[in-house]
């Protein structure tokens, strides 16, 4: 367990509320034994706060550990760290916008990172998804590798793919979900993985047919409304976390 607090006193709320986003995720299955959630220091916006290597389901607050932007840990003594926590660094670096990340191998998401369909906008809780879903191939810049953003270079490669979007897919591995709060970036990550399982239905009926799919701008209007009232998703996740454990 991590026993170093943030160089910068965190309230007690904001850390559980980081450790009940992990569960909120493990709980929606979008994560399961793997994946994380970060969340830029509120603090400091050149530092991050993600939990220790450890299954989502299992994190409580104590287990949070800060990070600066090159994804070292500020604190050396510091429990060990995601080794894809460079994807959390370099998306801070690149988008001073975004204040939490999400990375999971959601199932029903992986198929659209090596299927030729595109992933689109089912519905109004995904409207986020209208503007287009990039698909980061990370053997264009890497060759053969372990498909791990294990270092800053890939990380800077997949912020670079991900560019203003709110989501990317990983080839044959993932996706990341992002937003300017935690709040937003956990509803997101949840609502791919929804959309996702939509999609496969939609397609299931319509076969070779288009999907009449959000267009852009339908989705940038369908998107504001989700900024408040679709968090009433967070307040039910939370509340059910809360009963769980206490905090």
């Amino acid at each position: 367990m991590n026993t170093q607090l943030p160089s910068v006193l965190m309230s007690a709320e904001r850390m559980a509320d980081l450790a009940a986003a992990s569960r909120i995720l493990a709980a929606r299955g979008v994560v399961d034994g793997f994946g994380h959630v970060s969340m830029r220091h509120p603090d400091n916006p050149n530092r991050y706060l993600m939990s220790r290597a450890l299954a989502p389901a299992l994190v409580v607050p104590d287990d949070i550990v800060e990070y600066d932007l090159g994804s070292n840990a500020v604190h050396p003594a510091s429990a060990k760290g995601f080794l894809e926590r460079f994807i959390h660094g370099e998306i801070y670096k690149a988008r001073p916008d975004i204040g939490s990340v999400v990375h999971s191998h959601s199932p029903s998401v992986v198929p659209f990172g090596v299927a030729s369909v595109k992933m689109q906008a089912m519905f109004h809780n995904a409207a986020f998804l209208a503007q287009g879903v990039p698909v980061f191939d990370i053997s264009e810049q890497f060759g053969a590798t372990d498909m791990l953003v294990c270092d800053c270079a890939k990380g800077q490669a997949l912020a670079q793919s991900l560019g203003s979007a709110s989501v990317a897919l990983m080839r044959a591995h993932g996706s990341v979900a992002c937003g300017p709060t935690l709040q937003t970036a956990v509803f997101r990550a949840v609502y791919t993985e929804v959309n996702a399982r939509i999609q496969h239905f939609a397609h299931s009926l319509a076969g070779t047919a288009p999907l009449a799919a959000l267009s852009a701008e339908e989705g940038l209007l369908a998107d504001v409304p989700n900024q408040t009232a679709g968090l009433r998703a967070w307040d039910l996740w939370r509340a059910e976390i809360r009963s769980e454990t206490g905090w």
